[in-house]
This record gives structure tokens, C-alpha cells and sequence, in this order.
């Protein structure tokens, strides 16, 4: 069971849509490098499924990947039934695990103003690098 990756995306502020710059280098217990989420905590980087996006497509909005704040957006696998724990090969040499799936939003980000919903706290999932490597737009992500 995997998937592939079809963008690749940092910010330099948190709560902001965020730019696939097509690559990057995933840090062990950083997370995405460049990015505004990386740090030494839980939620290290971000992961969305194309299918969600999706779904906000079919409900009228102009949304792309990135628009939800994700560092990864993938496709073919199914984030949101991956339980906690769960640990993810990304690319050829990294390696996550799934600290959180989904999140709670305290008050609607810049995100949910600008795309008028957020999928990202229903659908979204969260991973601490456990190994790093670079990752790209193609590369496969498979349950390790």
C-alpha cells in the first residue's frame, strides 16, 4: 500500500498557504528544511492527501496543493486512516512516523479566510522525522 508525492511545500510564516518548491530535504527531528513548522516538536511536517484537495475542488473553491498549509501533498494513500505510529518510508532514504492525525483550530487561520474552508484539521496528518533524505514531487511514500 503507497502513494506518491505530488508536491513538495515550506512557508516562512505559520498559518500561510505555502509554495511547492518541487523538492527539499527532510531533517531527522526537524522536519522540511526552510520551512516555518520545523522544529523540534510533534507535528514536524505536514502531509495532505490530493483527494482532500480534491473535495474542496468539488465544492467550487480554487485550491492547489499547499493551499492547506502542507509541507507534503500525496496521492493513492489513504493519510487519515494511518493510525499513530505508523511509520512512512518517503522517497529513497527517509523515514516518519505519524505523531498526530489531524488538528484542532482554535481560530480560523488566514487559510480558511482565504480558501473559505480547511480541510487540513479534519484530513491532515502529522509526522516527526525519525531518518532524513530528500524528497520530490514522484517520490513514492510507503508504509515501512
Amino acid at each position: 500500500m503507497g502513494g506518491r508525492i505530488v508536491a513538495v511545500c515550506t512557508s516562512e510564516k505559520k498559518g500561510m498557504r505555502k509554495k511547492n518548491i518541487g523538492e527539499g530535504i527532510l531533517k531527522p527531528d526537524h522536519g522540511l528544511e526552510g520551512d516555518a513548522h520545523a522544529g523540534d516538536w510533534h507535528r514536524q511536517v505536514s502531509l495532505l492527501a490530493l483527494e482532500s484537495i480534491e473535495k474542496m475542488r468539488a465544492k467550487g473553491l480554487d485550491v492547489n496543493p499547499g493551499d492547506f498549509a502542507e509541507n507534503l501533498t500525496t496521492e493513492g494513500l489513504v493519510l487519515v486512516d494511518l493510525p499513530v505510529g505508523t511509520k512512512l518510508r518517503i522517497g529513497s532514504k527517509a523515514l516518519g512516523e505519524v505523531t498526530q492525525i489531524g488538528k484542532v483550530c482554535h481560530d480560523r487561520c488566514a487559510i480558511y479566510y482565504q480558501a473559505g474552508d480547511c480541510v487540513m484539521p479534519r484530513e491532515g496528518i502529522f509526522i516527526k522525522v525519525l531518518r532524513g533524505g530528500p524528497v520530490k514531487v514522484g517520490d513514492t511514500v510507503e508504509l515501512a
